[in-house]
């Protein structure tokens, strides 16, 4: 019983062991397959040589999906801006559907079309690629030329030379893609040859030409251009059907039949006579108009901003000269020099208070310890430094400096005057302002502003004939706050905006 107990055991030991086994390795088989349909996905690369590589999995769902063959014609617009390459393929229908579209990887130069060799510039423009344009043994995996220079580049003398769609993701005038992204381009351009297609059309544009953007861009030298190229992106929107391009009067045409048949367009020739089908013209003249409207209300808002900034720096700058801050940039911009920043720091900086290095600033002469310097002041002191030096003087202090006065757009407030101080002025006569007193006539000539109060500094000639005299309390009184610590001012004007 006992051996029979442990033969028994036994099995059924084995039996669960085989059980987990194979329910362990069909789990890893899953998992194996779950995580090679997410990398046919995302990373499928084929196998063979590259160039005779199928789609992926991805784009044969896709092309499933949308009813569309293999084989049948394919069209590629590029938008710079977007950074976007759409792959676009002709359905059973006749017209065309977007398949897929892959984020450019790298594009090098600026928005506009490409000029001359050497420029780095990305081409734009429409161009046809034909069989013995792709390159089965690029060095970027795979490649394509987009024929540049075509029939209007070369009429407005434009070269350059090896202009590729590739992979790699590097660019030097080139559209600059994965090489799992061309590895499928390419695929997809192969077999619509195979299907019978002779050449697939590459639209290049600055970026989706709609009413918005091109209001955006409305300043640009290529504008011009972008409307020419506007013209044939509206035809495809409108029949879903890459337009027939040519070239005459150095320009494109789309769609265009000459009417003499067997005259053919020549870039740099007189257009021959042609005709548009009434359905495509009319339905995209009807676009443009709308296109037309949006446009015009869009650059009279952006306009209408661009005014309200400039207005906006406009005020800070006015600001800033009132409050003695000359330095000041309304765009933000730092001091050309480090000579200019210093300046701009000395400025603003507290007489007698410390400075970067440890040191105390130094205070003016008569001025109170911990007194704060006006920039104005400061700026002041400064030029007649300068103007002094000119003339080969030294600098003096005390009354044969001039006094400084507001400027600005709101000196007047205060003053009453303008920036110029009046000939006949005391020397050496400070003045400070309050907001409190009637409009009326200085001693010195100068008519007072109608918030403007003089409180006197100067001579005893100036002090009787402004104020009245004072009685022995008030004198007494003048005498006790004499004696008192000076407080500091504290400026009421609101710091510029940064």
């Amino acid at each position: 019983m006992l051996k029979l107990g442990v033969v028994e055991m036994g099995k059924a030991e084995r039996k669960s062991f085989m059980t987990g086994r194979m329910g362990r390795s069909l789990a890893a088989l899953v998992l194996a397959g779950v995580l090679v349909g997410c990398q046919a996905d995302e990373m499928y690369m084929g196998t063979g040589p590259k160039h005779l590589r199928e789609v992926s999995p991805q784009v044969k769902a896709k092309l499933a999906e949308l009813k569309m063959d293999l084989q049948s014609p394919i069209m590629i617009r590029i938008f710079k801006e977007e950074s976007k390459l759409e792959v676009w393929k002709q359905t059973r229908t006749g017209r065309y559907a977007l398949l897929e579209d892959f984020d450019i990887c790298k594009w090098s130069g600026q928005l506009g079309p490409k000029i001359k060799e050497g420029d780095r510039q990305a081409p734009e423009g429409f161009y046809q690629i034909t069989p013995g344009l792709m390159n089965p043994n690029s060095s970027y995996h795979l490649a394509f030329n987009m024929g540049f220079p075509n029939a209007y580049d070369q009429s407005h003398n434009r070269t350059g030379s090896d202009l590729m769609v590739h992979g790699a993701c590097s660019s030097r005038g080139c559209y600059a893609m994965t090489d799992q992204q061309v590895q499928d381009i390419y695929a997809l351009a192969r077999d619509s040859f195979k299907g019978g297609q002779k050449s697939f059309q590459v639209q290049a544009f600055p970026f989706r030409m709609t009413a918005e953007n091109m209001a955006r861009h409305r300043k640009s030298p290529h504008m011009d251009f972008w409307r020419m190229l506007k013209t044939g992106y509206d035809h495809f929107e409108i029949t879903k059907v890459p337009p027939k391009v040519d070239v005459c009067e150095k320009k494109y045409v789309f769609d265009a039949t000459p009417l003499v048949a067997g005259v053919p367009f020549r870039a740099s020739a007189q257009c021959p006579k042609f005709d548009v089908p009434d359905a495509v013209e009319v339905a995209v003249a009807t676009k443009q108009k709308q296109d037309e409207a949006v446009f015009q209300t869009q650059v009279a808002a952006l306009d209408e901003k661009e005014a309200r900034e400039k207005r906006w720096k406009e005020t800070q700058t006015q600001i800033a000269s009132f409050v003695g801050n000359k330095d000041f940039n309304a765009e933000g911009e730092a001091p050309a020099t480090e000579g200019a920043a210093a300046t701009a720091v000395a400025a603003a900086t507290p007489a007698g208070a410390p400075t970067q290095a440890g040191t105390q600033a130094s205070t003016p002469s008569g001025a109170q310890p911990g007194a704060i310097t006006p920039p104005v002041a400061t700026q002041a002191v400064a030029a007649a430094a300068s103007g002094a030096n000119a003339a080969g003087q030294t600098p003096r202090s005390g009354a044969d400096q001039a006094t400084p006065r507001p400027n600005g757009a709101f000196a007047s407030l205060f003053t009453g005057a303008s920036d110029s101080a009046p000939a006949n002025a005391p020397a050496g006569t400070d003045v400070a302002a309050t907001a409190f007193a009637a409009e009326g006539e200085a001693p010195n000539g100068e008519k007072k502003g109608f918030l403007k109060r003089w409180f006197t500094f100067g001579g005893e000639e100036e002090a009787a004939g402004d104020l009245p005299p004072l009685t022995p309390e008030a004198a007494a009184a003048a005498a006790t706050a004499q004696a008192q610590p000076a407080a500091v001012p504290v400026s009421k004007v609101p710091a510029a905006k940064p």
